[in-house]
């Protein structure tokens, strides 16, 4: 088998309709756009979502709930996963180091979740009541950035 030989699989090409192009193509005059009708007309377009002039289902479906534009979005680490960073003093950079966070731009909080087994000094944006009361029996610090 060379270059010079290869050939598409036999049915995989089609020749495309050439439209217009006297009686004996069949596809004269009209050109296989049938008679009048928005279609018909050359720039004829209609939107993904056009339904002849119906109303569209989106405007057809009960719309509910509520979106807050203003809510803020926090990366959640849970006390007990603390131990699988290495040192003493926690910021978001030894959290990703760690494979606790993903993102060091998205602001991360701490839960209560698990003890804590070492006087940790953790900087985050925001702490729980029940982890912050755990950090500080356990002799750490929470700061907040």
């Amino acid at each position: 088998m060379d270059l010079h030989n290869l050939k598409p699989s036999q049915g995989s090409k089609k020749t495309r309709k050439r439209v217009g192009r006297g009686t004996g193509s069949g596809l004269d005059g009209t050109a296989g756009r049938g008679h009048k009708g928005q279609m018909s007309r050359s720039g004829a377009n209609k939107r993904a979502n056009f339904e002849g002039g119906q109303t569209p289902l989106h405007r057809r479906l009960p719309k509910f709930g509520f979106r807050n534009i203003f809510k803020k979005e926090y990366q959640i680490v849970n006390l007990a996963d603390l131990s699988r960073c290495e040192g003493t003093e926690i910021t978001p950079d030894t959290l990703k180091a760690a494979g606790l966070i993903k993102r060091t731009n998205v602001p991360v909080k701490i839960l209560g979740d698990g003890n804590v087994d070492r006087a940790y000094t953790i900087k985050v944006a925001s702490f729980s009541k029940p982890a912050r009361e755990r950090l500080e029996a356990a002799g750490g610090k929470a700061e907040v950035i």
